[in-house]
């Protein structure tokens, strides 16, 4: 028999298995969208708050470099001045810094959705392995990542080439532009160029992200004997699910033999079928089937009936109708109500007649033909 992990995985992953590895934390990811994305969110804040920022660089080195000869060989002063410095630069790039927070936090929510996965943060120093690298370096997969690198590569050139080429007038006539206005447009112009290269890399991520989201399906693909396997334990092994119905139906078989002392009387087709009636007028709105089987069951269902001097009342047609037509604890249907009182009277008779509680009453005769609907007797050949 060949290995199971030889075997072609050309089943999708079941959800059961989606829903594993999102519990190891392995997901569907796209690096070049978060890329891009940071790359973007950095450049629309350098376009909107990039005058801010750079005011607030400027005034921190102003502020560094107003130095007095006393403030200068003050150590103590120097270390305050510096803390003050690293509070203005944190001030200024806060905006930044905030943004792009907000932007790698919400990222892996598109590709993949939000987790935490204890087991994804735990050591793994099978990576350490130069052995492991250098296969992964070899493999399929590192051979389109060296493509992916090389097209990424290329296409930012690209749209380097052409930033440069469209701004190339801009920046030459800036040398001719005062100082504070040519800064500015500098700035201007340099921001809007890396805005157009930060979108070049949107291209990438269009493609990077369907290809991670269907490598990640390739490879949770799984062979048909793990999806058999799967299924077995999910719904559980057939041989044990045969086993526990078996000992469900001896339960409700024995709950049922329970029942049988209790009834009223029991109707027969003398070889097939078995029904055990049971009614309390006060309790019940008619009667009740509280137990019935055919072949050996209703054999059992006899000796019982016997044994704890049920009365036995042989009425084929009867007797088919209510097995066939009633379950265990429903009571009988309406077209049978007739039928099962001349019944129950033949019962309240021949148990009058046993206690001898009125003298001089003969044994009551069974009663025959009794109203039986053809449409209920199904099997009405059956003797």
């Amino acid at each position: 028999m060949a290995d199971e992990t030889d075997s072609p995985r050309t089943e999708h992953a079941t959800p059961r298995r989606l829903e594993q590895a999102r519990d190891e934390g392995q997901v569907a990811r796209s690096r070049e969208l978060s890329t891009s994305l940071m790359l973007f969110a950095a450049g629309l804040v350098f376009y909107a708050a990039g005058p801010s920022i750079v005011d607030g660089f400027a005034l921190m080195l102003r502020r560094g470099l107003s130095l007095s000869s006393a403030e200068a060989f003050d150590t103590g002063g120097m270390l305050a001045r510096l803390a003050s410095m690293a509070l203005d630069g944190i001030v200024a790039v806060a905006p930044l810094l905030a943004v792009l927070l907000v932007v790698a936090v919400l990222t892996p929510t598109l590709v993949g959705g939000w987790i935490f996965s204890a087991q994804a943060v735990q050591p793994d120093f099978s990576r350490l392995s130069p052995m492991r690298g250098l296969k992964l370096i070899l493999s399929w997969h590192g051979a389109g990542e060296l493509v992916k690198s090389i097209g990424k590569a290329a296409l930012v050139a690209i749209a380097t080439l052409g930033v440069f080429r469209s701004t190339h007038g801009d920046f030459m006539g800036l040398v001719a532009t005062p100082t504070d206005h040519g800064l500015a447009a500098f700035g201007v112009t340099l921001t809007w160029a890396f805005l157009i290269i930060a979108s070049s890399l949107a291209v990438v991520a269009a493609a990077d992200v369907p290809f991670q989201i269907w490598r990640h399906g390739k490879g949770l693909s799984m062979t048909r004997d793990e999806v058999r396997k799967e299924m077995r334990e999910t719904e559980g092994d057939p041989q044990v699910k045969s086993r526990i119905r078996k000992e469900q139906r001896d339960r409700a078989r024995s709950r049922m033999m329970q029942e049988v002392p209790k009834a009223d009387v029991v109707v027969i087709n003398p070889l097939h079928y078995a029904v055990a009636l049971s009614y309390r007028e006060s309790s019940m709105r008619a009667p009740t089937v509280v137990a019935k089987g055919s072949e050996l069951i209703a054999a059992r269902i006899r000796d019982l009936a016997t044994e704890h001097g049920i009365p036995i009342l042989q009425a084929p047609p009867l007797a088919r109708a209510l097995y066939f037509h009633t379950e265990i604890g429903q009571e009988i249907p309406a077209p049978l109500y007739n039928a099962v009182a001349q019944v129950l009277a033949y019962v309240y008779q021949l148990r009058v007649w046993r206690t001898g509680g009125v003298r001089g009453i003969r044994e009551p005769v069974e009663p025959t033909d009794l109203p039986v609907p053809s449409e209920l007797d199904s099997k009405r050949g059956e003797r």
